[in-house]
């Protein structure tokens, strides 16, 4: 099932955003093969980026482990790993080794600062390369601090999402040239191309290099969160005159008062008229006047409220998977669906018969179990 169905990818186990990479491709069908370390411990059936993989357990400071990885990658489509630039050549699996094994391999990297550059070798997280890319500092309100939107724009927006797009497109390219290749992923440049309606916006001066005093970064009273009676919060995204027109008519304000709509000097205190008609029903009660409709609203829904959600539960958008309620595949096939994840098998739990699928006999298996190559 899956439009990637045949395609095998060999994951080198980390954490965040190349997981979640391996988790998009195998949701997709792939086979994707995780190589974890020999002494991982073996229960993880609540992760949620280990859906649908085969575990491997390899020691990869072992010569016999990376000699095993070795052999994985004759018969893999991609490779994927997010060490820091030099430690993968160091172990013995770099590009140029794996690429000597399987010329078709593409080999997929992905690092915060890049394989190059000043930085390349410092340690950082999501939050330092998107402070770099231009992203944070345009995330907060007016007067006050960036505000790190979780980790979602650097590991997994500007890192695993990209990593996949990229080992892809590789993928796409090798099949008409018969050649790999090395995808170098930057989460700094995955997060600045997703600023980049934001770049343009800059150039054309229709947006200013400042917090909450722009269209979508809440210093619009059009584009933003409103607290209700009952202590909860809605999203309003009214930007289109007939949706703003709308937003006023469904909640009974005078249009007067609430124009010109884009006027930068008067959006503060039509902010404050807002707030004030917001705050005098519950949420629910606004989602019964507002939501689906073209004034486009939506109730602001815990992480515990949005699977039950009617929208939700009618496209299945969340599934359960082992006892864990999480994210369905996305997105959706019309010929090709993707079917529902299995759970995170334990680690190591299939170093075997994978490596009996690599050709390894049960004498040679039992040598490298002694020897402390495989977990």
């Amino acid at each position: 099932m899956g439009p990637l169905q045949g395609l095998k990818v060999i994951e080198i186990e980390g954490l965040g955003p190349a997981p979640f990479c391996g988790m998009m491709l195998a949701d997709m069908g792939a086979e994707v093969i995780s190589i974890g370390r020999a002494s991982s411990p073996a229960t993880r059936a609540d992760r949620i980026s280990e859906r649908g993989k085969r575990s491997v357990a390899l020691n990869l400071k072992h010569p016999e482990g990376v000699l095993a990885l070795l052999a994985l990658c004759e018969g893999a489509d991609v490779l994927i790993e997010g060490f820091r630039p030099g430690v993968a050549e160091r172990l013995g699996f770099g590009p140029e080794v794996c690429l000597a094994r399987n010329p078709r391999l593409v080999y997929g990297r992905m690092t915060g600062w890049g394989q190059t550059g000043p930085l390349a070798g410092a340690a950082g997280h999501d939050i330092n390369y998107i402070a770099l890319s231009g992203a944070l500092h345009a995330i907060g309100r007016a007067g006050e601090r960036p505000v790190p939107p979780l980790n979602l724009v650097g590991d997994f927006g500007g890192g695993g999402m990209f990593l996949a797009y990229g080992v892809m497109c590789a993928v796409f390219e090798s099949q008409r040239s018969g050649k790999g290749q090395v995808v170098d992923v930057s989460m700094v440049e995955g997060a600045a191309a997703l600023m980049h309606m934001m770049y343009a916006m800059k150039a054309q001066g229709a947006w200013k290099d400042e917090r909450g005093v722009n269209i979508l970064d809440t210093g619009a009273h059009f584009y933003d969160t409103y607290e209700t009676a009952d202590g909860k919060y809605v999203a309003v995204g009214s930007i289109e005159p007939q949706f703003y027109a709308l937003l006023l008519e469904r909640a009974g304000l005078d249009a007067a008062q609430f124009s010109p709509q884009n006027d930068p000097a008067q959006w503060p205190a039509m902010r404050e008229r807002l707030a004030a008609v917001l705050r005098t029903r519950t949420r629910d009660e606004w989602c019964a006047l507002l939501e689906g409709s073209d004034a486009c609203f939506a109730p602001v829904l815990a992480m515990s409220e949005a699977p039950d959600h009617p929208h939700n539960r009618a496209r299945g958008s969340f599934v359960e998977v082992d006892g864990v309620t999480q994210p369905a595949p996305a997105p959706r096939f019309s010929r090709t669906p993707a079917a529902l994840p299995q759970g995170a098998h334990p680690a190591g739990g299939d170093t075997l018969a994978v490596l009996r699928e690599a050709g390894y006999s049960e004498e040679r298996l039992a040598q490298l179990t002694q020897a402390g190559a495989l977990g």
